[in-house]
């Protein structure tokens, strides 16, 4: 039998922790995706199958120099709270996507918390 990689685990997690999360209307899911040298977040309402708002460290008139240290992960944090309250977004759903919520998930949690929403 193959031995499964990380990432194969983290997306077996995160396959199994979708289907018990569910973002909608009212209370849509903010979904964390960590590269090794980006951050992305997305607030996505599942029933319509929309992002609503979207804040990445790669993108190209972001502030952010790097998203891969701890800095960058509460700068991105900040943005997407900013975002979806721009949308009138207040409640969500965390999705720390099979990732350990701890490091750059856990700082993008706590910056978006402090920036506003509430989960």
């Amino acid at each position: 039998m193959a031995k499964s990689s990380k990432n194969d685990v983290r997306v077996r997690i995160h396959t199994r922790t979708r289907l018990k999360l569910k973002g909608s209307q009212e209370r849509p899911r903010l979904a964390v995706f960590r590269s090794l040298k980006h951050i992305y977040a997305q607030v996505i309402d599942d029933r319509a199958g929309k992002t609503l708002a979207a804040a990445s460290s790669g993108e190209k008139n972001s502030s952010v120099k790097s998203g891969g240290n701890l800095a960058g992960a509460k700068e991105i944090g900040k943005l997407i709270a900013e975002r979806a309250k721009t949308k009138g977004i207040s409640k969500v759903v965390f999705d720390r996507g099979g990732y350990l919520y701890h490091g750059r998930v856990k700082a993008l949690a706590d910056a978006a918390r402090e920036a506003g929403l509430e989960f």
